[in-house]
């Protein structure tokens, strides 16, 4: 869970967006996110996975678990999964 804080924050900026806008986007406070990013507090349950969700990435990544990073494919046709699918296969095949 050490490794909490510093993930939030990359993925925040990677984002390219500042503390204020989380919050807002996910209707908690400024000052919970800074706690959140600077390991002041921890969050609850509910907000990692509201964070996870809003990242993009698995709980398990946030809390240091699994360190890879997975693409949320909901919302996406079963078309264009495969197509992200045969995407990501094609980029592997090319690091081999």
């Amino acid at each position: 869970m050490y490794e909490l804080g510093e993930k939030l924050k990359m993925l925040r900026k990677e984002k390219g967006l500042s503390q204020a806008k989380v919050a807002t986007r996910l209707n908690l406070s400024t000052s919970a996110i800074s706690s959140y990013e600077t390991y002041s507090k921890i969050p609850s349950a509910e907000v990692l996975i509201q964070l996870a969700l809003f990242y993009n990435v698995s709980v398990d990544y946030l809390l240091g678990i699994d360190n890879r990073n997975f693409i949320n494919t909901d919302g996406l046709t079963s078309v264009q999964k495969n197509l992200v699918e045969k995407i990501i296969n094609e980029f592997r095949s090319q690091n081999n």
